[in-house]
């Protein structure tokens, strides 16, 4: 399984990752037991069980760069355009739209 880190403001929020199934997000517990700090989505609400999905998250999805912008990213970086998690990996990591952003474990 393949996992990564999803911070809300530099904060551990919780853990994605990604298998032959499909994708999975997790909460860290320290996060949930903090009611200052808010659900990172309202289609992913602050809970103990584990959200799954057969297709990358739609929040999560939103991060990424369409059209010319991802062709580009992906031709630089390397990147198959339908690797949705290796492109979360390499251009969320710093400067996304709002709070959020996704770091390597």
């Amino acid at each position: 399984m393949r996992k990564a880190n999803v911070y809300y403001r530099s904060a551990p929020a919780g853990i994605l990752g990604q298998d032959a199934e499909g994708y999975v997000f997790e909460y860290l517990p320290d996060y949930l037991g903090n009611p200052a700090l808010p659900a990172i989505s309202l289609t992913l609400p602050k809970q103990a069980a584990p959200f799954r999905s057969t297709v990358l998250f739609p929040f999560f999805f939103g991060l990424l760069a369409e059209g010319e912008n991802k062709a580009l990213e992906c031709r630089l970086l390397r990147i198959d355009e339908n690797d949705h998690f290796t492109r979360l990996l390499r251009t969320c990591t710093t400067d996304t739209i709002g709070g959020i952003t996704v770091g390597e474990i």
